[in-house]
């Protein structure tokens, strides 16, 4: 039945605008105003889009399937000690999602691209905050229960993500408002300062990361003798951070079209291995912080913190609302501005 279908042509990386231009990254480029139609046909034409929608889209069916089963089999409702669990999960869905309807619309036009990826930045910051959650009721080092960190542990991990949106929207565009002009194509900083934009980016996303994992980290690397949660649960934790600096590395450095621009273009390149280190870490974190939760439920009742909403659910609402502001901030101008101008679409020759 596809090959009754009329796919949209693919173009070369002269023959779109800079904005949707990436690194190294030579053909296979769908036409930069795509109708959403044609955006959802190119889900089964092959593009340099393509697997990155894939490698999140599918996953999400799977973490929706473990949320669905936290929520039905262990009556996660009646239990507050199941519920930064379910922040948790309810961020493993979102993210991939959020990513795949990204890269499966961004080229409807250069203000849906920008927006697209504001979506999927503001999701981002939430599973940062999603990981803390669970961190905070399952994952801290027994010495380091109650501690005054551990208090005010969940309060800065929800101004990191708020912070974590701004600068990955910024790194896009500029200050609303402020830097915005009427050429979307060419607004500070992503077009005129590219390094700079990345730079931001993974600063963006590599603090709350870094943040976050603190307790992990001193648990796993720094923590010995009494008071140290050492357990098989390590293992699994050990293989998160792999593959989460992994990630980071990938997403920093394109790699490996980097070294040879045009061989990738398709199947390989930085960013669908990105996708794939992200997923396969999120599911070993799972993994990890569900061993933890049962393990250690007995101990972590009776000497750590009581999970309440105000540091489990609370927490994720706010930063929802939240991140969906900054978001309507940055997008606002994109909506109220004049259209961008860009190249007729190119026929294909039949």
């Amino acid at each position: 039945m596809l090959s009754l279908i009329k796919f949209p042509q693919v173009l070369t990386i002269n023959q779109v605008p800079k904005v949707f231009q990436e690194d190294c990254i030579i053909s296979g480029y769908r036409q930069p105003r795509s109708s959403a139609v044609d955006c959802i046909l190119s889900l089964f034409q092959l593009t340099n889009e393509t697997l990155n929608i894939w490698t999140h889209f599918l996953p999400t069916w799977y973490f929706l399937w473990k949320l669905v089963t936290v929520v039905l089999m262990q009556t996660a409702w009646q239990d507050s000690f199941t519920w930064p669990l379910l922040v948790f999960l309810s961020s493993c869905c979102i993210y991939p999602l959020a990513s795949s309807c990204a890269h499966t619309f961004s080229s409807m036009s250069a203000q849906a691209r920008h927006i697209c990826f504001f979506f999927d930045y503001g999701a981002l910051s939430f599973y940062s905050l999603g990981s803390a959650v669970v961190y905070s009721a399952y994952v801290f080092p027994d010495k380091w229960a109650n501690s005054y960190f551990h208090q005010y542990y969940i309060p800065i991990a929800v101004f990191n993500t708020i912070i974590c949106t701004v600068l990955a929207c910024y790194s896009r565009l500029g200050m609303p408002f402020l830097q915005y002009d009427h050429d979307v194509t060419r607004r500070f900083p992503e077009c005129q300062s590219p390094k700079f934009s990345k730079c931001l980016r993974v600063i963006a996303f590599a603090y709350p990361y870094l943040f976050d994992n603190i307790p992990l980290f001193y648990r796993v690397f720094l923590c010995s003798g009494e008071g140290c949660t050492d357990d098989e649960t390590n293992m699994l934790h050990y293989n998160h951070v792999a593959l989460a600096f992994l990630t980071g590395f990938l997403f920093a450095t394109h790699l490996p079209e980097r070294l040879a621009p045009g061989s990738f273009d398709y199947i390989g390149h930085s960013h669908q291995l990105f996708h794939v280190c992200a997923i396969l870490g999120t599911h070993f974190q799972m993994q990890a912080v569900e061993q933890d939760m049962a393990i250690g439920r007995p101990w972590l009742t009776a000497n750590s913190i009581p999970i309440t909403f105000t540091n489990s659910m609370g927490p994720a609402l706010v930063c929802v609302v939240l991140n969906c502001l900054v978001i309507a901030l940055f997008s606002l101008p994109l909506l109220s501005g004049p259209a961008e101008k860009q190249p007729k679409k190119i026929k294909s020759s039949s």
